[in-house]
């Protein structure tokens, strides 16, 4: 069964937490005791109705302020398909949850209170999930039942935000007419707007096609472990272990391996299960070849014809996830990119972008938490990677702190 990936962002009280408890609930995906639990907790806070958004809302801190602070993952499956939600923060604060959520995901769900309309969050999130290349964007238009359903508001923010949409890259975009609190339009169609021609959130979900999101074009399989199994009756046994992150490998294909530049024949392509007739994004499988080459992790197999761009010099845009230290020109970080991990200096800031009106900001000295700009690096070995527009997994990285070991930016590589 095919998985779904899909991550929400919208501003604050727009809905977020409460269009996911409504899947959940609405798809019979939660057990009687959290049922049970958000009931007792909404009795007391004193709401006349069972608040939904608790089931995602977990920490205390986020119940008492009524608002997402942290990435909630949450999963469901139906008859049709399994589903990996990612309940990202609407606080501008929060911009590096929503980065981080967002990353991976198939579809972006961005929502609007039909009250409010488009507002600045909107936008940044929507330039977020642009930079971040989600492939599919649906606009859910909340809280339609506190406009009495009214048509023309509905399609007056339909269209601000299609104006928007339209500088941004953003090739795929829907807009959907909902009311979490009641599930209109969520689960099932709405009889309160008829006159909205479309399908359920729920059914455009189970329906969208990404198969075709990924790329199979450019083989692309960075070496996570070399399997060399001890038993006697595997003595002879040799191969590469890893995850394919572009591409369609098969037996008999011809691959090169960089940075060697060797080549050789894929013997066969081994999973837990058994050899498989072919491996594509995001199988882990072992892939053996016919010659015995010097192959380590780091390493990557491509097509000899089809290679990736080999450099130590690399642009890109970075979110910065930390308040100490800050980016600036000459900071020595740790870079992880696939499978290899090489240190990195900081060559040039270029700008910082305002991620709310797009506005490039030339000349600042440093990128501070939540911020993101434009920066060149300069690696102490090369990397293997395509630009992030063609390949969301060769074509970023994350950058550590090496006194403190944490994460503190992740970038997506616009050219070398």
């Amino acid at each position: 069964m095919e998985m779904l990936r899909l991550a929400t962002a919208g501003s604050v009280d727009d809905g977020k937490s409460t269009l996911i408890g409504r899947l959940l609930y609405d798809t019979k995906s939660i057990f009687e005791d959290q049922l049970e639990s958000v009931e007792r907790t909404s009795r007391q806070r004193g709401e006349e109705y069972t608040n939904l958004a608790l089931l995602t809302d977990g920490l205390r801190a986020e119940r008492e302020q009524g608002i997402t602070i942290d990435v909630a993952y949450r999963y469901f499956t139906t008859p049709r398909r399994k589903f990996i939600i990612a309940d990202t923060p609407g606080h501008i604060q929060y911009t590096r949850n929503m980065v981080t959520g967002a990353s991976t995901a198939n579809v972006a769900l961005i929502l609007v209170d039909a009250r409010k309309g488009v507002l600045e969050q909107s936008r940044r999130h929507a330039f977020l999930a642009s930079l971040l290349r989600v492939p599919h964007l649906v606009l859910c238009v909340n809280k339609m039942d506190l406009v009495e359903y009214d048509r023309a508001i509905f399609e007056s923010i339909r269209d601000e935000f299609k104006d928007f949409a339209a500088k941004l890259d953003i090739n795929d975009l829907t807009t959907v007419p909902v009311s979490a609190l009641n599930g209109d339009n969520v689960v099932t169609r709405s009889p309160n707007m008829t006159w909205y021609e479309g399908t359920s959130l729920l059914h455009y979900l189970e329906d969208l096609h990404i198969a075709s999101d990924r790329n199979l074009i450019d083989v692309r399989f960075p070496v996570q472990y070399v399997v060399r199994p001890m038993h006697n009756a595997f003595h002879d046994y040799r191969g590469y272990a890893g995850t394919v992150a572009a591409g369609v490998l098969k037996a008999g294909d011809e691959v090169m391996v960089l940075p060697s530049g060797l080549t050789s024949t894929v013997e066969s392509v081994d999973t837990f299960g058994g050899s498989v007739d072919e491996a594509f994004p995001p199988m882990s499988v072992t892939v053996r070849l016919t010659d015995d080459l010097d192959i380590s992790r780091g390493d990557m197999l491509c097509r000899p014809h089809n290679v990736p761009a080999v450099g130590q010099d690399i642009e890109a845009m970075v979110a910065w996830m930390t308040d100490q230290p800050k980016l600036r020109p000459g900071q020595l970080l740790s870079l992880k990119h696939t499978t290899r991990q090489v240190r990195a200096k900081v060559m040039d800031l270029q700008y910082r972008i305002n991620v709310t009106t797009l506005h490039r900001h030339e000349g600042v000295p440093d990128l501070g938490l939540n911020e993101i700009g434009r920066v060149r690096l300069r690696t102490t070995q090369p990397l293997f990677f395509d630009e992030y527009r063609r390949n969301r997994v060769t074509g970023s990285f994350i950058l550590v702190d090496e006194a403190s070991g944490t994460t503190a930016g992740a970038g997506m590589i616009i050219r070398s």
